[in-house]
């Protein structure tokens, strides 16, 4: 088997924080995940794996505290997020998983948004480089018409702001990106990790906004991918927010103000965790 992957999982901008201050304390602890042979990102996840490749743990969790230094966000509002819940409730009850992605895609296309252009310009400036990082970054979307999963890489030879903008594509709060005259959206639709793709590596570190207790969208759930990866012999180890990081998330991790203190509480989760996922991530390293 490959050596060790890690999965970024989705969680609005509240996630990308969380998860900025959790790599961030880890670091601080010499725990440092950036060391990944393959690194998956869904949604917020591929917005931090975009962005591990091009500024320090310390700059991206500035990023995150400070004022000054956070770039513009838009918050959808109460009524979108609504909405929102109202289609999650409806799609639920189509059994089928392959259909009732379709049914998500199709509604993503058919609800007005605001522009992918302006859209575009968020995902720009979340990101210190537009150029693809070195390591190896798999970035999960779905075709909002087929309904299947697609993974882009560098060797996609696509623009890295438009494959995680389309990752992002939260299907009735984010208009689907077009890319090569088709239309993706959020890859968490399948799944908020997407952690099975992870498949055929040792140990597998899954860092998961949502956790494993919140409904999914449209896919299978956390605990059903874990079970494929160990099924297959990864080892797995799951870090999801503690209640702190829980509280300072709140009820919409979509609004920008939960940036400062999810990254806050993150770096604390992070240090606190340290000496027991290094001993997994390290096994067996000299």
């Amino acid at each position: 088997m490959k050596d060790r992957a890690l999965v970024l999982g989705g969680g609005g901008v509240a996630g990308i924080a969380w998860m900025t201050g959790l790599l961030f304390g880890l670091s601080e602890q010499n725990v440092d995940l950036r060391e990944a042979d393959l690194m998956i990102g869904t949604s917020a996840g591929s917005t931090l794996g975009a962005q591990l490749g091009a500024a320090s743990l310390e700059e991206l969790f500035r990023r995150m505290v400070e004022p000054s230094a956070q770039g513009r966000e838009i918050n959808p509002g109460p009524r979108v997020l609504e909405s929102f819940q109202k289609a999650r409730a409806t799609f639920s009850s189509i059994t089928d998983r392959t259909e009732r992605i379709r049914q998500i895609g199709k509604w993503a296309l058919e609800t007005p948004t605001i522009s992918e252009s302006e859209r575009r310009k968020v995902v720009e400036a979340r990101l210190p480089s537009h150029t693809w990082p070195d390591h190896g970054l798999a970035i999960v979307t779905i075709d909002a018409e087929s309904g299947e999963i697609q993974v882009f890489d560098r060797k996609s030879g696509l623009d890295l702001v438009d494959a995680v903008a389309a990752s992002c594509a939260l299907p009735g709060i984010w208009p689907p990106v077009t890319i090569r005259g088709k239309r993706y959206i959020d890859g968490g639709v399948r799944c908020a990790e997407n952690a099975d793709l992870a498949k055929g590596y040792a140990r597998v570190v899954i860092l998961s906004p949502m956790g494993t207790t919140l409904p999914r969208i449209g896919g299978s759930g956390l605990s059903e991918q874990i079970e494929i990866l160990e099924q297959a012999g990864s080892k797995t180890y799951l870090v999801t927010p503690d209640a702190k990081s829980r509280r300072a998330v709140g009820l919409n991790p979509l609004a920008p103000e939960t940036r400062r203190p999810a990254a806050k509480a993150g770096r604390e989760q992070g240090r606190g965790t340290a000496a027991d996922l290094a001993d997994f991530w390290n096994r067996g390293r000299v």
